[in-house]
């Protein structure tokens, strides 16, 4: 399969942050469209039809922030170049119009933008925030269905950094974002597999790699819905030769 790759990166190995590295993210730079858009999205439509149950996951507690978040991404999407927004369809900056489909909110999602995008809601009473939906097209070593309806230190079990005291910066970050103050960070991780659906079950061996010519970089943003207040975890996928020519 030919490898769906960006020609570039938007940031540079020099801007990353220690954990957890989050940073301030204009809203108005929430769900982007790289020169990549077109292949990444016939990916997404290739796995949302043939291995629906592999990336789209949501408990009946989501399913009002599904919804939100389907209202929102719409609404986000009516103030950007390329997207072409009529009543019950969208159409997308490479020409593919997306029937909107209100009872399938998450499995709209993934054939209208690039990121993956993870509900988390803080139950009452309770400590963390837990992934109660998500349509995750392109996991990096995880699995969705392992993840599903848990808690934010249980899904990051097997991360050897992920110790208690990220977890609880972590935990803070989830509590105190705002509403219309999103946040962001990247991570980096050099690889040889340009394959964008990359599951790995939990404790299962590492995945082994020699020489590393491409770089995988996940720009991954936090943001807050107004009326459910469910925190949303976007994932925007980038891969590209590394270093670069």
């Amino acid at each position: 399969m030919t490898p769906i790759l960006q020609t570039r990166l938007p940031y540079a190995e020099t801007d990353r942050r220690p954990l957890p590295g989050i940073q301030p993210l204009d809203p108005g730079e929430w769900l982007i469209a790289d020169d990549a858009f077109a292949g990444q999205m016939a990916e997404r439509a290739r796995l949302l039809g043939g291995m629906r149950d592999k990336v789209v996951a949501l408990t009946p507690e989501g399913a009002e922030a599904a919804s939100e978040l389907m209202e929102s991404v719409l609404a986000f999407l009516q103030t950007r170049a390329g997207y072409s927004c009529a009543e019950g369809t969208v159409t997308r900056p490479d020409g593919v119009t997306v029937t909107l489909d209100p009872a399938d909110p998450l499995g709209t999602l993934g054939l209208l933008v690039q990121e993956d995008l993870c509900i988390l809601e803080k139950p009452a009473g309770a400590a963390e925030h837990v992934l109660t939906g998500a349509v995750l097209c392109f996991p990096s070593a995880w699995t969705l269905a392992q993840k599903i309806g848990r808690p934010l230190m249980r899904i990051h079990a097997p991360v050897e950094e992920y110790d208690e005291g990220i977890g609880r910066r972590v935990q803070r970050l989830f509590d105190g974002v705002q509403v219309g103050r999103p946040l962001w960070r990247f991570n980096w991780l050099p690889t040889n597999d340009t394959a964008l659906f990359r599951p790995k079950l939990e404790y299962a061996d590492k995945i082994r790699a020699t020489g590393m010519p491409y770089l995988r970089s996940e720009r991954q943003t936090i943001l807050r819905l107004p009326r459910t207040r469910a925190v949303i975890f976007g994932i925007h996928t980038y891969m590209v030769e590394w270093p670069p020519a």
